[in-house]
């Protein structure tokens, strides 16, 4: 089991390559990923989604992509000669217009222009580079997968301890529920009783304590109940499961929703609201989970 909530850092030192990678993670109902990193590593996009879709399935998730590359690299210079043609017919309108104006416009002060002259890798394509950022994405997300595995696993014990709870308050609901029909039969009779100066009609007692019982009736809810109480242990063995018990959880709530509004006695509503406190925590918890 794990959280979506994590962090992990990645560093790759070598060759005169330091190159580090850091991913953070926090709720999110779907996979929302951002990237950001150097101009250089825009082509290699794609494959850092890749990578980490292959290791998280949801979640905000936040790369993080910085480098220094002091290695000797056979570099070219590059002149914009469409950008100094410009430079130069301004230079010469400016002369046109002021010819008071002294000229001291020449070829070096042409090149220190801004983006007259630019330096490239001869290299298009650098492999060590890719490869340095590859390594330490992976060793990220492995330092990432580890801290949210840790958290999962708190998680996966709160969730364990709050659903035993539940299944204890499903149980002394189940164990109520018989008594609520004789009892209302009880105070009935009492009642009946007393306005009636001690004559009582056993077969209208009988009659109304049968629509009644059948009316506060809450065995189909106890029994889906308890299938899903069932049904969490069994997902909680899986790795991504904050879907599926997100799903499992609102039947949860469905089912002790219907025994609160069927219940007409006091304990069983106690025990019921005091089950639908713990649902809502696990509830919030389970926003937690991938």
């Amino acid at each position: 089991m794990y959280s979506m909530t994590g962090y992990g850092k990645g560093e790759y030192r070598e060759g005169g390559i330091a190159l580090t990678v850091e991913v953070k993670s926090v709720n999110n109902r779907y996979l929302d990923l951002a990237v950001k990193s150097p101009r250089v590593f825009l082509s290699r996009e794609e494959r850092i989604r890749a990578l980490v879709r292959g290791s998280i399935s949801r979640g905000h998730v936040d790369v993080f992509v910085s480098y220094t590359d002091r290695r000797e690299k056979n570099r070219s210079l590059c002149v914009d000669m469409e950008l100094a043609r410009a430079y130069v017919r301004s230079a010469e309108a400016l002369k046109n217009e002021f010819p008071s104006v002294r000229d001291d416009f020449s070829l070096s002060s042409l090149l220190r222009l801004p983006d007259i002259v630019k330096t490239e890798d001869v290299s298009e394509e650098d492999g060590e580079l890719n490869a340095a950022l590859e390594a330490a994405l992976v060793s990220a997300l492995e330092e990432h997968k580890k801290m949210r595995y840790a958290e999962g696993e708190r998680l996966k014990a709160d969730l364990v301890a709050r659903v035993e709870t539940i299944a204890k308050l499903r149980d002394g609901i189940a164990e109520r529920a018989p008594m609520v029909a004789a009892n209302y039969r009880e105070k009935l009779t009492e009642r009946i009783s007393e306005y009636l100066s001690g004559k009582v009609d056993e077969t209208r007692i009988l009659t109304e304590a049968a629509v009644y019982s059948d009316k506060c009736n809450i065995d189909e809810e106890l029994t889906r109940l308890a299938s899903h109480i069932a049904e969490f242990y069994q997902i909680i063995r899986l790795d991504a499961v904050g879907r599926k018990l997100d799903f499992l959880i609102q039947e949860f709530n469905r089912e002790c929703n219907t025994i609160c509004s069927k219940s007409g006695d006091g304990e069983v509503t106690r025990l019921a609201l005091e089950m639908k406190n713990e649902i809502e925590k696990v509830r919030e918890q389970i926003q937690n989970l991938e």
